[in-house]
C-alpha cells in the first residue's frame, strides 16, 4: 500500500504582506523571522509540522513577488496557448535561475513547479494594484491548486474590493488573522486547503484530529506542570547552622532571602516550561515577579483578591455544607446579582479576618530548630504555611498558561501578564472549592507520595477548567 502524499503548501505573495506570519502559526514556529521591511525573507524556508513525530504537512516561506509584470509579459511572449502555460513557467524558471533580478520569482516558483499547492497572501488594509493582478496571473499560469488568504495588517479596509478580485483567480478565498485567529480557525483553514485537491483531503482532515488531540494532550500536561510547581513551592525548605552564639535573626533573614529567591526561580522555571510546551521558545514576557510585602502577612490583601482569593474566602473555603449559621457561600450568593465574592465579602468581612488572622497567624514562620548538635542547630525557614501563597501562585500560572495556550506563533509582542481581577475561583462549585482547598493545605510531601499528588493534580485541572470558562464567558460579552 502507498503511502499517503504530503500536503505541501508555498505560501507566496507580494513583500510585507504578512507571508512568514502565516507560515509561523501554521508551523508553531516562533523561531521564523518576521519583520516590517520588506525582502527579510530572500531564500525558501521549508518548515513541516509534526505532531508526536507524524508528519502532518509541510509550509514553505518564499520571497515575495519583485518583478511580476515583466515575469508576465515573459511568458505572454513565450507561450502559444493555454495549454503550454504551466511548461512556459518552467522554461522561465530554467532559464533564469541564475539571474539575479529574478531571483526572487525563481525561489517562489520552483517548490510549485514541484508539485506543492498555493497559498496566496494579501493585505485587505491595502488596495489590490495591477502588480498583484500580475502576480496572480502567475500563478494561475502554474495550474497549481491555489487558495487565497486576506491577512488584515493595516487599518485601511479593501476587503469587499480584495474578494472580488481573487475570486476570478483563486478556488478558495480565507479572511485569515495569522496574529490573532483563534485554534479552530487554523482547522478550518487547513479542511479549506484538503479541498484543494483530491489527494490531500484525508491527510488534511487526519492532521486537525492530530492537532485536537494535541492540543488537550498540551492542555493536561500544563496543569501537571502547574500542580507539579505548587507541590515543591508549598513544600520548600532553605536550611542553614545556627550556632549557640550565633545571630539567629541574621540566619532567619538570609534563609528568608534565600527561600523568596529560590520560590521566585521556580515560578520563571514553570513559565519556561510551558512555554516550552507549546514551542514558543522566543517569547518575551512582561510580569510583575512575585513578591512579599514586608511583615507577616506574605501578600498585601490586594494581591490575594487580584486572584480571586481574600480572607473571607479562606474564611468559608472549607464551610461550604453548613457553616456560618447553617448556609453555606452558595446558599448566601443565590440570587444575588454580585455574585458570591461580593456578597461574603459585605457579609464577612470582619469574620474572615479574625478567622484567617486566628488561624494563620505567622504564615511563613519564624525560623524553626530541626535538629540540634553540639554547639549549635540545624534550622530551617519554610515550608510556607499561608494557604493564600498557592492560590496566589495558582492564579498567576493559570494566567501565564491560558494566554500562552492561546497564542499564535506570529505573535512578535511582548506577553503581558497584568494583575486584572479574575475571580475565577467562583467558577468552581463547592466542592471543588473545598478539594482544592484541602490540596494546598496538604501538599505531596515527597515525590513518591500518589496520593497527595494525584488529588492536587486533580484540583488544578479543575482550577484550569474553572479558569477557562471564566475567559470564555468574558470573551463572549
Amino acid at each position: 500500500m502507498s503511502e499517503r502524499p504530503l500536503p505541501r503548501f508555498a505560501v507566496v505573495g507580494h513583500p510585507n504582506k504578512g507571508k512568514s506570519s502565516i507560515v509561523a502559526t501554521l508551523a508553531q514556529n516562533d523561531g521564523i523571522a518576521i519583520a516590517l521591511e520588506p525582502g527579510t525573507t530572500r531564500e525558501n524556508g521549508h518548515y513541516p509540522l509534526r505532531v508526536d513525530d507524524r508528519l502532518l504537512y509541510e509550509l514553505i516561506d518564499t520571497p515575495g513577488f519583485q518583478r511580476p509584470r515583466r515575469v508576465l509579459a515573459w511568458l505572454q511572449a513565450h507561450s502559444l496557448s493555454a495549454s503550454d502555460r504551466p511548461d512556459t513557467v518552467r522554461a522561465f524558471v530554467t532559464q533564469h535561475r541564475d539571474d539575479p533580478r529574478f531571483h526572487d520569482e525563481c525561489q517562489l516558483l520552483t517548490p510549485i513547479l514541484e508539485g506543492a499547492g498555493i497559498l496566496y497572501v494579501v493585505d485587505g488594509a491595502v488596495p489590490y494594484s495591477r502588480e498583484q493582478e500580475a502576480e496572480m496571473e502567475i500563478l494561475r499560469w502554474t495550474g497549481r491548486p491555489s487558495l487565497a488568504l486576506i491577512n488584515r495588517i493595516g487599518e485601511g479596509d479593501h476587503l469587499a474590493d480584495w474578494r472580488a478580485a481573487l475570486g476570478q483567480y483563486f478556488q478558495i478565498v480565507r479572511d485569515f488573522d495569522a496574529v490573532h485567529a483563534p485554534f479552530e480557525a487554523h482547522l478550518s483553514l487547513l479542511r479549506g486547503f484538503g479541498q484543494l485537491a483530491p489527494e490531500w483531503e484525508a491527510p488534511l482532515e487526519e492532521a486537525t484530529h492530530h492537532l485536537r488531540d494535541q492540543r488537550r494532550h498540551r492542555q493536561r500536561q500544563a496543569l501537571q506542570l502547574i500542580a507539579a510547581a505548587l507541590a515543591d513551592m508549598l513544600t520548600h525548605r532553605e536550611t542553614g547552622r545556627l550556632r549557640d552564639d550565633g545571630n539567629r535573626d541574621a540566619l532567619e533573614h538570609e534563609l528568608g532571602q534565600r527561600w523568596r529567591d529560590w520560590q521566585r526561580r521556580r515560578e520563571q522555571r514553570l513559565r519556561r516550561d510551558v512555554e516550552a510546551l507549546y514551542q514558543h521558545r522566543h517569547l518575551r514576557r512582561r510580569e510583575q515577579a512575585l513578591a512579599w510585602q514586608p511583615g507577616s502577612d506574605l501578600f498585601s490583601e490586594q494581591a490575594r483578591r487580584t486572584w480571586g482569593v481574600s480572607r473571607t474566602y479562606l474564611a468559608t473555603a472549607g464551610f461550604g455544607a453548613g457553616a456560618l449559621g447553617g448556609a453555606g457561600i452558595d446558599a448566601l450568593a443565590a440570587g444575588h446579582s454580585l455574585g458570591a465574592g461580593a456578597l461574603i465579602g459585605g457579609v464577612l468581612g470582619a469574620a474572615g479576618s479574625v478567622f484567617y488572622g486566628g488561624k494563620y497567624a505567622d504564615k511563613l514562620g519564624a525560623l524553626k530548630v530541626l535538629e540540634r548538635f553540639t554547639g549549635g542547630a540545624e534550622a530551617g525557614f519554610g515550608p510556607v504555611r499561608d494557604p493564600q501563597f498557592g492560590y496566589v501562585v495558582l492564579g498567576r500560572a493559570l494566567e501565564h498558561w491560558h494566554q500562552v495556550s492561546h497564542r499564535n506563533h506570529a505573535g512578535r509582542d511582548p506577553l503581558t501578564l497584568d494583575d486584572a481581577d479574575r475571580h475565577w475561583l467562583e467558577q468552581l462549585p463547592r466542592g471543588q472549592r473545598q478539594r482544592l482547598q484541602k490540596a494546598l493545605q496538604d501538599p505531596p510531601r515527597q515525590p513518591g507520595d500518589v496520593k497527595r499528588r494525584d488529588a492536587l493534580e486533580n484540583a488544578v485541572e479543575q482550577a484550569g477548567e474553572a479558569f477557562l470558562t471564566q475567559w470564555e464567558e468574558r470573551s463572549r460579552r
